[in-house]
């Protein structure tokens, strides 16, 4: 486990943690900040320190506890009730559909006419989202995939969408999005894809996933530094934008595992801010944070 080395009660930006609505101390953020780094890898540095406060802030008024003190002896004789919430609070989820159009692009004009050529006796295509969040990845993935193989029938194409955390994993598998998760898709994609619904709030209008789209979607919680139940070899693995919060040893012993559940020459795609320059020599780059693993 890392210790951290936090010297002051104020941030970055100058505001003192000890003196606002529900007190934070160096020794609870550093308590925090080393039961998040033990059960999910995730880094959190001084800078973290306001994101921290505004999250945690949530379950200390649901617990209806005065400081964080009291919410860190709370996580720490209650473990099994309150990790799960403790993990949902502090992972970010910042999504969208089609994010770094190029990847999609690239799977759409190279990957996919790539793979129904390799793949065309088994006719089988697995790809896995890694980190999905609330469900735009994969579900971009599946219209990618729906428009390049076109009217191609008898292929079993297989989508796995897994992430941490338990509410976004949810939210993916339910498929409703509100009209401004929407913003940015052509019309024609929106008509074909989407079908209008009630908010299930019951307050206004909502965009409910196709069933075509869907179907070759499986959504799952999993911890990527914990065993992975996966058996199969995957053609492509998205993981973008999550070894940003791991230390460069955990990143090593992550891309060697996707090394390792990839076909020979498969695809990985990471987030436009992550590098595997320094980190593994197990793929060679194709430029715009896409790569492909060395036979």
């Amino acid at each position: 486990m890392q210790t951290l080395n936090v010297r002051e009660n104020k941030s970055v930006s100058g505001v003192d943690f000890r003196t606002r609505e529900f007190p934070m101390t160096n020794v609870d953020f550093e308590f925090i900040a080393n039961v998040a780094n033990e059960k999910t890898g995730i880094q959190l540095g001084e800078h973290k320190k306001d994101m921290i406060y505004s999250r945690i802030v949530r379950r200390i008024r649901a617990l209806e506890l005065k400081t964080f003190a009291e919410y860190c002896s709370y996580l720490k004789s209650n473990k099994n009730l309150e990790m799960v919430n403790f993990i949902n609070a502090i992972t970010t989820n910042l999504t969208s559909f089609f994010r770094e159009q190029h990847h999609f692009d690239y799977l759409e004009k190279t990957v996919v006419p790539e793979l129904l050529v390799k793949n065309k006796i088994k006719k089988s295509i697995r790809i896995w989202s890694a980190g999905c969040s609330t469900g735009e990845e994969p579900y971009s993935i599946s219209m990618t995939l729906d428009k390049a193989l076109g009217d191609k029938s008898g292929w079993d194409v297989k989508v796995l969408a897994t992430d941490l955390d338990t509410n976004v994993v949810s939210h993916g598998k339910v498929g409703v999005y509100v009209p401004d998760r929407l913003d940015g898709l052509p019309p024609r994609l929106v008509k074909k894809n989407f079908s209008a619904v009630s908010h299930p709030s019951g307050t206004g209008q909502a965009y409910n996933v196709s069933d075509h789209l869907r179907k070759c979607i499986t959504f799952n919680r999993l911890n990527l530094l914990h065993e992975w139940p996966m058996k199969g070899l995957f053609d492509v693995i998205f993981c973008r934008n999550v070894v940003i919060y791991f230390n460069k040893d955990t990143q090593k012993i992550l891309f060697d595992r996707y090394a390792d559940i990839l076909k020979p020459n498969g695809y990985l795609f990471i987030g436009h801010s992550e590098t595997l320059h320094g980190v593994t020599n197990r793929f060679e780059s194709l430029g715009q944070t896409m790569y492909r693993k060395k036979s």
